[in-house]
């Protein structure tokens, strides 16, 4: 298990979100910062925190994005808008892997067309799938257009193992909890640790070091988690220096 950073953005804004708010009226903000994309690439640069994820929340976000990957070329991932036309130029921005969501999840479903076309743009090796999720009538399903649709994929098993063909890494909000510094979605996290083979990351609700702890025992060690609202740095209570302390 590993610590794994990110920089949200919205606006050309570093921001912490609660995502599933995106497409209303009043979006929440849980924190707003005074610092741009650079400070934070700078800030993990400098603590060799690798494979952590730029994510470009809506229009408006690509100067920012860029900025970071360009200051911390080979540390960083990119998400937000990821399609097969221009996955590649963000790779040669800086960023190790490309972050694709509904790209592939179109209409609800799958587009094995799509999911191909990127493929063909950036190797299997560096590409990462969003599977952001919630849970219905006990199981979990991918959801899209900032969370609010569920498509007809199950993450499960043989999903997994059918898409791990496809990409080096997966990355997996944990929509009901995420942005709410509520707690690790305990069931998701022991559910993937057991399907997955490939390097998989997981988000949504940690905030203390105590579910650092939990995270580990739950999923063996196998899963890598990323933390945002709950940091100080976004505003949050917990140390993010201990944080990276307790992932070395």
């Amino acid at each position: 298990m590993k610590f794994r950073p990110c920089i949200d953005l919205h606006d050309g804004k570093v921001k912490q979100i609660v995502g599933e708010t995106l497409n209303e009226g009043a979006i929440v903000e849980n924190f707003v910062s005074a610092h741009d994309s650079v400070y934070y690439a700078e800030l993990f640069k400098k603590d060799g925190l690798t494979g952590g994820h730029v994510i470009m929340l809506g229009p408006g976000n690509e100067a920012a994005a860029l900025a970071a990957l360009r200051h911390y070329p080979g540390g960083l991932q990119i998400g937000g808008g990821i399609k097969a036309d221009n996955a590649a130029y963000y790779l040669e921005q800086g960023a190790t892997h490309a972050i694709v969501t509904s790209y592939i999840f179109r209409d609800g479903r799958l587009d094995e067309e799509n999911l191909s076309r990127i493929v063909g743009e950036t190797g299997k090796d560096r590409l990462v799938i969003d599977l952001s999720c919630k849970e219905k009538d006990g199981k979990w399903f991918v959801v899209t257009n900032q969370w609010k649709q569920f498509s007809d994929f199950e993450v499960n098993p043989s999903n997994i193992r059918y898409l791990e063909q496809y990409c080096d890494e997966f990355l997996v909000h944990a929509v009901d909890v995420e942005g709410k510094q509520s707690g690790i979605q305990q069931s998701l996290v022991k559910d993937l640790a057991e399907w997955v083979s490939i390097p998989t990351t997981y988000a949504g609700g940690a905030r203390s070091i105590a579910d650092m702890e939990l995270f580990r025992e739950l999923s063996g060690g196998k899963l890598d988690l990323t933390i945002g609202s709950a940091l100080d740095i976004f505003g949050g209570a917990l140390s993010y220096d201990e944080v990276v302390r307790y992932g070395k």
